[in-house]
């Protein structure tokens, strides 16, 4: 799918009717909604979910829009913390989204599927007790360019999960702008069970 600069431009004008699906203040923004599920609950942008929905893999897809390429996905936690410090945590960097073949729909939303777990596979979110009261988790989703590789600059941060700087990210990978987002909440120290060792 292409999106081309007078698009984008169109989208900027609009910005003042057109509802931002990533916090405000995240750059890059979108203004396109990621559609969201994580089983039958669907995300809307800013919603505060229980971490307990969250511990696999959601499904993700756009609505009324033609699909065609390849598509990266990122899933960011934007309040997480590393030696007290606050810093971004990444719990998802999965290429390979293409729309499912055949088209499969989700309440009107096109599915995007991939079998990749790389270049970091997903984990659900754990935000630890204390501040801020919760934790914000932006999904943006991009065309993934042919021959994509995570630039050299960004390796240990995507092998470590922490400080990743996604406006250099794009810039370095060569992405264009997210062609959608979306993000959920969390609240800090909600204690529903997980499986796995992670708090962020």
């Amino acid at each position: 799918m292409k999106f081309t600069a007078a698009l984008f431009t169109a989208f900027g004008l609009l910005g003042a009717s057109i509802a931002q699906t990533t916090p405000s203040g995240f750059a890059p923004a979108a203004n396109v909604t990621l559609d969201v599920y994580y089983g039958t609950q669907y995300i809307s942008p800013g919603i505060v979910v229980k971490k307990s929905i969250t511990q696999k893999a959601p499904t993700i897809g756009l609505t009324g829009v033609t699909l065609s390429g390849k598509y990266l996905l990122a899933m960011i936690d934007i309040d997480g913390s590393q030696n007290g410090r606050t810093t971004t945590v990444l719990h998802a960097l999965l290429q390979d989204y293409t729309p499912s073949t055949p088209p499969v729909l989700q309440n009107g939303t096109t599915v995007l599927t991939t079998k990749a777990t790389t270049p970091s596979s997903y984990f659900g979110p754990a935000p630890p007790a204390g501040a801020p009261p919760t934790h914000r988790y932006v999904f943006l989703l991009h065309e993934q360019p042919a021959n994509f590789a995570v630039p050299a600059a960004h390796r240990q941060a995507v092998q470590s999960r922490f400080a990743i700087d996604w406006v250099k990210f794009v810039a370095d990978a060569g992405l264009k702008p997210p062609v959608a987002g979306n993000y959920l909440q969390v609240k800090s120290g909600d204690n529903t069970k997980r499986k796995m060792g992670w708090t962020a």
